[in-house]
Formats: C-alpha cells, structure tokens, sequence
C-alpha cells in the first residue's frame, strides 16, 4: 500500500503573496506610477496646454520675430549677424519652457498637499514620499519635453530655425525648466497656505526673468546693474545654449560647459531639495 502525501496551503497564503508581489512592485516602480496619474490628469486642462504650446509661441514669434523684427532688421540689419526673428526664436523657446515648469510647481503642488491631498494617499502605500517627489518632476518634464517639441515643429515652419542640431533646444528647454521649477517645487512643498507667495514667484522672479534674462536681446547691451539677472537665471543660460544650436551663436566650449553645468547643478540642487522637503512634509 503506497503513502498518500497531502500538501495544505493555508487559506489566503496565495492573497498574501499577491499583496507582498504588489507591494515590491510598488516600492520599485511607485515614482512612475504617480507620474502616470500625474500626466493623465492634465487632461483635465488639455486645451490651455495645447493653446500654450502652440498658440503662445505662434503669437510671440509672429508679434517679436516678425513684426519687431520688420523694425530690427530694417534699422540694424539684424542681432548677431542673423535677422531677428533668427535671433529670438530659441529664447521663446526657451523662456516657454521655463515658463511653463514653474507654474507647473505652484499650485498643483499645493493641491497635493493640501485641496486634494493625494501626496499623502501615495505615500501611505508601499511607494515613498521621496518617489512622490520624484514622480512631479519627471512628469512635469515629460510635458516639458512635449511642449518643447511643438514649439521647434512651429519654428521650423515659420522658417525661425532649422533642423539638425537644433532639435537639440527641446531637451535644452526642458532642462532649464527644470532648472527653475525643481527650486520652486521645494519651496511649494514648505507652504501651509495659499497667500501671496506664487503671485511674487509670478512678479518678482518670473517676469524679470523674461524681461531681462536676453530673451529679446544680448544680455551684454543691459546695463550692468541688470545684467545680473541673466546671469542668476536657468533663462538666459539656456537660452546661449539654444541660440548656439539653432544659429551657430559662437560660444567657446568653456562657455558651453558653464551654460550647461549651470542648468544641470541648478536642477540637482532643486531635485534634491524637492525630494528632502517632500519627505519631511509627507512623513511628519
């Protein structure tokens, strides 16, 4: 007579496992999960980021490019041995950018932590506060990325730049955006309460920044007293960086390496920033 062997599982072991497979998948790949849902929310305003990728920078190419540039050229003969238009475009470009990552890091981050309070749910998951952090800048940028694209498309068909080297100014938009909106982040994710701390980010910070960062001509024809918000501005030295791409702006390679560590030492600085600040807010 041959030995009958049972095996028993103990009810639910198999619920078990799943939830623990669940939960490693989530501490691994939670950051993308919440930048998934973060993106697929901005559904909800679909058309304003459709009308500022592509009717914003139509709008200033032809009103700066354009009709600026009619009176430019036909006084000076055009910026930098180029016509106007030339010469302004991968400063809209670039400022667009910037523009757009930072409002990106006001208020909807605030709604995070404080109308909707999603953060909180994500971090109370297997996920952690620091991917939560993670997950805002990555899916900020991908839109970044996206809308910088559009731009190029639209300043290739105005004739504004060309192609080649060029479509490097899109990760170059994004990476200044970065730049500035990470430090923004970090310091949204310190606000208890909606005041008057984003209208001043708004006021003071951003539209100095467009007025005064060279978007619209070479920093070195400020005055000296204002030329220093170029140099302290992701705008400006983002902006070099495009020009040289879509003109040729000649730029040594030491100017070069300044520009881009500039942008990329200011960005790892925010993304750290965001991520310690989140933690400490998501976790208290």
């Amino acid at each position: 007579m041959s030995e009958l062997t049972l095996s028993v599982t103990p009810p639910g072991t198999d619920r078990v496992a799943r939830a623990a497979r669940q939960a490693a998948k989530v501490r691994r790949w939670g950051w993308w999960y919440q930048a998934e849902w973060r993106l697929f929310s901005m559904k909800a305003y679909l058309s304003s980021i459709f009308g500022w990728a592509v009717l914003v920078p139509l709008l200033y190419v032809l009103a700066m490019g354009v009709g600026l540039g009619a009176l430019v050229d036909g006084r000076s003969g055009g910026i930098d041995g180029v016509p106007y238009l030339i010469f302004v475009a991968p400063g809209l470009l670039v400022s667009t950018a910037v523009m757009s990552f930072s409002n990106e890091m006001m208020f909807p981050v605030m709604s995070g932590f404080k109308w909707q309070e999603l953060y909180f749910a994500r971090a109370a998951t297997s996920g952690s506060a620091g991917q939560v952090a993670i997950a805002e800048l990555v899916a900020v940028t991908i839109r970044s990325l996206g809308e910088s694209a559009i731009f190029w498309v639209v300043l290739i068909s105005l004739g504004a730049t060309s192609g080649g080297l060029s479509a490097l100014m899109i990760p170059i938009g994004a990476l200044s955006g970065l730049a500035l909106g990470a430090p923004i982040a970090a310091y949204s994710a310190t606000l208890a309460n909606e005041g008057f701390q984003f209208s001043m980010i708004q006021r003071f910070v951003l539209n100095p920044m467009f007025l005064f960062a060279g978007t619209f001509y070479p920093l070195a024809t400020m005055p000296i007293y204002l030329q220093w918000i170029g140099w302290i501005s992701p705008m400006w030295h983002g902006t070099q960086l495009a020009r040289a791409l879509s003109f040729g702006l000649p730029l040594s390679g030491a100017e070069i390496g300044f520009h881009l560590g500039f942008l990329v030492l200011a960005a790892t600085i925010g993304c750290v920033l965001t991520v310690r600040n989140f933690r400490r807010r998501l976790t208290k």
